[in-house]
């Protein structure tokens, strides 16, 4: 099921870039496109400067990804950075605040800024807040998938530990344990007492692995929502850095995205360890993770000769994922990262390691936001 999941996740990516590249090429030509050039004029474009830039921008980031991602997974060369550990967990929250801040700073205005463009109609696009609306539904919808994909094997899970309890129940012939009690010597019944200690004992013990089962799918259905939702902002933010002439615009941002995905990375790669994944997957979303950038980055690159950043196909195509994208990283980040974590049994039962936590969340949240000034 997981491998099925991971690889609906690569089509869906893949599929993106696809209806991107189409979709600008089929509405790069032909249009009025006077109040939409003279918004996007400025000063600063130098297009072989731009160019060196997006270069460096594909290693450095690259090289980020996977120091931010490699470090969790990683962690039995780095024992600091175990899920056990409290500075596994100071860590895994500052990149919760990371991505919170990347949801509300970063991704939702940038989409705000996209549906509401000159370059689009004014009825309806600019008469309706379509951004939040979009951002604000996924959340919910992400909620459902969450919960329900959780219950759905949760219930199947608890099915298959009935139906194994049962067979034991019901050996000896299918006789009633009740019957055989007043039919036994003392001996007997000591003999029975221990049957009835090793049923519950049984019992609890498969009570325990379900439990242990469900929070493992947990965390691999969070890992997986994470990545998808990190994905499909990568791409977006991959493609407009790529078909940018503006190194005035390019050079902070390929600064912020490097300091966004090394502890975005860290965030994902606590996730990937917790739900203790093989190492064909943990290697395919690690890769998946660390390229998607650089991707984006390299497309954007090749579709310059025909790309029109401001038609409006462009336009609604990225302004509505980049509006998914910030309703799925908005949720991760408040309910399955940082709400799971502070209402947990580790940081609830240690008040100075949770306000530290909180200050490594504000922390995250800070940095990011303030990156928003350049990026």
């Amino acid at each position: 099921m997981s491998n099925k999941r991971m690889k609906v996740l690569q089509t869906l990516s893949i599929s993106i870039a696809l209806l991107m590249i189409l979709l600008q090429a089929s509405s790069a030509r032909g249009q009025d496109t006077s109040e939409c050039e003279v918004a996007a004029s400025g000063g600063c474009y130098d297009k072989e400067k731009s160019l060196k830039l997006k270069v460096i921008g594909i290693f450095t980031i690259l090289v980020a990804s996977m120091i931010g991602i490699g470090l969790p997974l990683f962690s039995t060369a780095f024992p600091a950075l175990h899920p056990d550990r409290n500075a596994a967990v100071i860590v895994k929250i500052l990149a919760a605040g990371v991505i919170l801040s990347t949801g509300f700073m970063h991704v939702l205005p940038d989409s705000w800024n996209d549906l509401t463009s000159p370059c689009l109609p004014e009825n309806p696009w600019r008469i309706y807040p379509f951004s939040t609306f979009i951002a604000m539904v996924t959340t919910v919808l992400t909620m459902m998938m969450d919960t329900v994909a959780t219950a759905y094997f949760k219930k199947k899970g608890l099915k298959r530990m009935h139906a194994h309890c049962g067979n034991h129940g019901t050996d000896n012939g299918g006789s009633g344990v009740g019957t055989i009690h007043h039919m036994q010597s003392p001996r007997e019944g000591d003999m029975e007492m221990v049957d009835h200690h090793d049923i519950s004992s049984n019992k609890k013990q498969g009570v325990e692995s379900e439990e242990k089962q469900s929070q493992l799918l947990r965390y691999r259905i969070i890992a997986q929502v994470l990545e998808l939702g990190i994905v499909v902002h990568s791409v977006v933010i991959g493609v407009a850095m790529g078909v940018s002439n503006n190194p005035c615009t390019i050079r902070p941002l390929v600064a912020a995205m490097c300091f966004h995905q090394l502890f975005e990375g860290m965030g994902l790669g606590g996730c990937i360890l917790q739900a203790e994944y093989g190492m064909k997957m943990k290697a395919t979303m690690v890769a998946f993770f660390s390229a998607t950038t650089p991707f984006g980055i390299a497309l954007g690159i090749g579709m310059l000769s025909f790309y029109n950043e401001n038609s409006p196909a462009a336009l609604i195509v990225v302004g509505v994922l980049n509006a998914i994208s910030s309703g799925l990283l908005i949720y991760m980040a408040l309910v399955d990262l940082l709400a799971t974590d502070f209402m947990g049994p580790k940081l609830q039962g240690n008040i100075k390691l949770q306000f530290v936590c909180y200050f490594a969340a504000f922390l995250g949240m800070g940095i990011m936001s303030l990156m928003a000034k350049w990026a």
